[in-house]
């Protein structure tokens, strides 16, 4: 028989919800610089991740990943993630795997994109942690 911890203190609520600070921030910075780095310098860009066709589609997504990027870093920053931050975070984290896998699977993307595809599950499990985390206490 296990013994009765009783509920959790306010100490590991705290360390709970540092987390999801932290995560919040880290995929912020993640996405702020990968999503500027297209927009900032399509052919650095290119000499990593492969040749692009359409550059406007390229910087488009680069733009839309910066604004997410920028969101979770103020909710991050003002110690605000809420279950719609939460749900930005695993769902664009879910969205960019499934996207670097497919289209690597059809040769559109480059082997680089795996390793997005590793940091984005990361992402995601992380986010997926903290919230069972988080309702479990």
């Amino acid at each position: 028989m296990s013994p009765d911890l009783g509920p959790p203190s306010s100490h590991d609520r705290g360390k709970d919800q540092d987390a999801l600070h932290a995560l919040s921030l880290v995929h912020g910075v993640f996405y702020a610089l990968t999503g500027f780095w297209p927009i900032v310098s399509i052919k650095t860009f290119q000499l990593v991740t492969g040749p692009k066709q359409d550059l406007w589609l390229v910087k488009t997504a680069g733009a839309l990943i910066t604004v997410i990027g920028g969101v979770l870093i103020l909710a991050g920053m003002r110690r605000r993630v809420t279950s719609e931050i939460l749900m930005l975070g695993v769902g664009s984290a879910v969205s960019l795997t499934a996207i670097d896998l497919v289209y690597y699977r059809r040769r559109a993307l480059s082997r680089v994109y795996l390793l997005d595809a590793v940091a984005e599950l990361g992402l995601a499990s992380g986010w997926l942690l903290a919230r069972r985390n988080r309702t479990a206490h």
